[in-house]
């Protein structure tokens, strides 16, 4: 099935789209093939309907990007239950070399509100992860999922622990802060305003994406820009 899979592939490839996206995602080392998502999501679908799909989402010698990127959608689509997908999500996520792979892995999930409690528990495991795509992991499943009432101050507790030098783990802290600004803003400003522990880019970072969204107001606007870090 492994090399079935890999031929199809092949056959899916385009290599206009190839060189396209290779500049969207500059930081994966696996050679790409060139697949749009929406295709990559049709197969995942078709491959889950087969019995034996696990062979291929357990296989690590997998090459191309969009073999990683399928394995992640076929888990998200996978019809078992919630503790079984936990331990495939364990075998997957180390295999994260790019941001676009955990930024389209993550919301194929589709976390249940029942498994929310159980699920964070699981990604707190992750940020205090030496490696950048893993503790991205875990924000961006922050940013879908626990930006409510019930979790949003645990999120920004937990955001202002995340110790990691990586690009890709400071921009995901910047994103999911932002979005905290917006839908609770009051918490965000407060936050920010006061002591914390970010960095000046990541600080900066948040505000920016703050002032660059439509759902901010214009005089909270000119509060943030007071507020930059020289």
């Amino acid at each position: 099935m492994v090399n079935d899979i890999r031929n199809r592939l092949l056959e899916l490839s385009d290599e206009k789209y190839r060189d396209f996206n290779k500049k969207l995602c500059p930081d994966t080392e696996r050679e790409m093939l060139g697949i749009r998502v929406p295709v990559l999501r049709k197969f995942a679908k078709e491959i889950v309907k087969e019995n034996n799909w696990e062979k291929f989402v357990k296989n690590d010698k997998v090459k191309y990007f969009e073999e990683v990127l399928l394995q992640g959608l076929i888990i998200g689509y996978s019809k078992i239950t919630f503790k079984e997908k936990l331990e495939y999500i364990k075998i997957f996520v180390p295999r994260i070399d790019s941001w676009a792979i955990s930024d389209t892995f993550v919301p194929t999930l589709k976390i249940k509100q029942k498994e929310l409690e159980e699920y964070w528990k699981f990604i707190l495991l992750y940020t205090k992860s030496k490696k950048e795509y893993e503790v991205r992991f875990s924000i961006i499943s922050m940013l879908d999922y626990f930006i409510t009432e019930e979790y949003v101050d645990e999120v920004i507790k937990n955001l202002d622990k995340i110790n990691h030098e990586g690009y890709y783990v400071k921009m995901g802290v910047a994103w999911t802060l932002a979005e905290i600004g917006i839908k609770f803003n009051n918490k965000a400003m407060k936050y920010l305003e006061g002591k914390n522990n970010l960095d000046k880019f990541t600080f900066n970072k948040t505000l920016q994406k703050m002032i660059e969204s439509y759902r901010i107001s214009d005089s909270q606007k000119d509060i943030l820009r007071k507020m930059k870090r020289k």
